[in-house]
């Protein structure tokens, strides 16, 4: 049987499963299930994460499913009213009220809190192509501390790295993603966002971010079109 007979098997069985009062799903498009399906193929039930963006505890959230569960991991949202109903929900995770950024250089910036705080960024550029077309204006903007990702991987995964890595910063994704030591995280599966933001349909899938993956040893194990999930080639095929 191949990926994709899996993939839909498993889809069905989990959808069949799932109590008709538990969500079977909290991710936008299901990434969750998918990458439940990709984690346990490569032996990990209760997956450690981490999650850059976290956005809400439960509302579009890629690693919920996994906290129900048992598992347990950090979450970055550097938005100081959305973080704090991840004190309230996902007391037992790591929650850093932070952005992440490049290099530990710069130790404090800009955020850009969108009139649909899904949009949020640190990206001036991304802010302000946002509130000049489409309807989601920039409500105020905010300094925020910032930490590079290589950072919170040493200090906060010293004696295991992250099973799963969810990034979604709304423009600083591929900068992140190029900071981070691959050297470290060949076992780690990320799902990413790659497609950019529109209202008019002119919305482009991110190609670098694909593109670099696939320079590191990765491959798109799975699509969403708004988020791609990778896995290393060679953990993959000796699974």
């Amino acid at each position: 049987m191949n990926l994709t007979s899996r993939l839909k098997g498993f889809l069905i069985n989990r959808l069949a499963s799932a109590p008709q009062n538990e969500k079977s799903s909290y991710s936008q498009c299901g990434e969750d299930i998918l990458l439940a399906f990709v984690l346990a193929e490569l032996g990990i039930e209760l997956p450690v994460y981490l999650d850059i963006g976290a956005h809400h505890p439960s509302y579009l959230n890629n690693t919920n499913l996994f906290y129900k569960k048992g598992s347990r991991g950090v979450n970055i949202e550097p938005d100081p009213h959305l973080f704090q109903e991840f004190v309230k929900e996902r007391s037992e995770d790591i929650n850093l009220n932070v952005g992440v950024g490049m290099t530990d250089e710069i130790k404090q910036t800009d955020f850009y809190v969108m009139t649909a705080r899904v949009l949020n960024t640190f990206s001036k550029e991304e802010a302000e192509r946002i509130d000049e077309t489409t309807q989601y204006k920039i409500e105020k903007v905010i300094p925020i501390d910032l930490v590079s990702v290589n950072t919170v991987l040493d200090k906060y995964f010293k004696d295991k790295k992250p099973d799963l890595i969810s990034i979604d910063v709304e423009g600083w994704d591929y900068e992140i993603v190029r900071s981070l030591d691959f050297s470290q995280l060949e076992r780690t599966v990320f799902c990413v966002e790659t497609l950019t933001y529109t209202e008019d349909k002119s919305e482009k899938k991110r190609t670098d971010i694909i593109d670099y993956f696939i320079e590191k040893g990765f491959f798109v194990c799975a699509d969403t079109y708004i988020n791609s999930i990778f896995v290393n080639k060679s953990v993959w095929l000796n699974r």
